[in-house]
């Protein structure tokens, strides 16, 4: 005699070989797990604000953790993937935020460029960088504050200290203080380490995720006036690094990328690093044969992959690149 206990035991197990047995044998019982996402629709989170935001970060291992900035509000924070804002800027600075960067080796570390580069008639420009060692609760000036505008900030995964600073300059007219920043020392004392002239300023630095010691730039001739925009000439280029941004070379001669020509000038770049395989790079690059263009060996030699003119509108507005990692 067995007991209750035992009889729905082994009913269940025989209930489970014989739907194992069934989807076996009835390929048409094998279906696909419903896509429970195909519903869902994209929705603004906030803040509630006008205008654009040309600054934004996630922090790695914090998925509901993100810092927004603004181009007239200054830096925003949401602990709840968007449900709720708080601006934790406004005790110390304001105003236009062209680059925010959260240190990969400490979430604590914050670095924010004021001055944004999405280049409207009607942008205003910053004074400096900012740096935060307790998420936002405090900030500190840590220098370029002639800098005018900052797209772009890259800081070492392994050290909070070192950051490269992409410093695209006062946007209304010739200025010396453009070009690529180093500092070692948290922002004490920063060093230019690529000029390309006094009226091309640097747009965008990265570093290799896999080894920091290779840094990729790019650098834009570019200068706005109340009814204009002009956009491209000498010493806008795509550059690389490989001792962390002591020295650099230009890639535009390399194999597969459009040449600057005087019917033909080069305009803004943007690039991206593959992480999952750093030797794979994505660039975005305005030039009358331009487009989305890719290097599977580390920026030596590249193949035009989208030349849709769709792509390139706008440029100065639209260029960014980001590789899935």
């Amino acid at each position: 005699m067995t007991s209750p206990d035992f009889r729905r035991t082994l009913l269940g197990l025989l209930l489970c070989l014989g739907f194992a047995a069934h989807a076996a044998s009835d390929p048409g019982a094998r279906q696909p797990v419903p896509d429970h996402y195909s519903g869902m629709q994209w929705r603004e989170v906030g803040p509630y604000r006008g205008g654009r935001a040309a600054a934004i970060t996630g922090v790695s291992g914090q998925p509901s953790l993100y810092y927004m900035g603004a181009t007239g509000g200054g830096v925003w924070k949401t602990a709840d993937a968007g449900l709720s804002w708080q601006n934790i800027s406004d005790a110390y600075f304001g105003g236009s935020i062209g680059a925010i960067a959260v240190a990969p080796g400490d979430a604590n570390v914050i670095y924010v460029g004021t001055g944004e580069g999405t280049l409207r008639g009607n942008l205003s420009q910053g004074d400096g960088v900012w740096r935060s060692v307790d998420a936002g609760r405090t900030w500190t000036h840590v220098g370029l504050r002639n800098s005018r505008t900052i797209p772009r900030l890259a800081v070492d995964p392994r050290d909070p200290d070192v950051v490269l600073a992409a410093v695209l300059g006062d946007v209304f007219a010739p200025s010396e203080d453009r070009g690529v920043y180093r500092t070692t020392d948290g922002g004490k004392h920063w060093k230019r380490v690529l000029f390309a002239g006094s009226q091309a300023g640097a747009n965008e630095v990265i570093m290799d995720p896999s080894n920091p010691r290779i840094v990729y730039a790019t650098t834009w001739r570019v200068q706005r006036g109340p009814h204009f925009l002009s956009s491209g000439g000498e010493g806008s280029g795509l550059w690389k690094s490989s001792d962390g941004g002591e020295s650099w070379v230009a890639l535009n001669g390399n194999e597969g990328l459009p040449k600057a020509t005087a019917e033909k000038p080069l305009g803004i770049h943007t690039i991206a690093v593959s992480a999952s395989q750093p030797d794979n790079l994505y660039a975005m690059v305005e030039h009358a044969d331009g487009g989305l263009f890719r290097s599977r060996d580390a920026g030596k030699t590249w193949a035009l992959i989208n030349g849709d003119r769709a792509l390139r509108q706008r440029a100065w507005y639209f260029s960014g690149v980001t590789a899935d990692p």
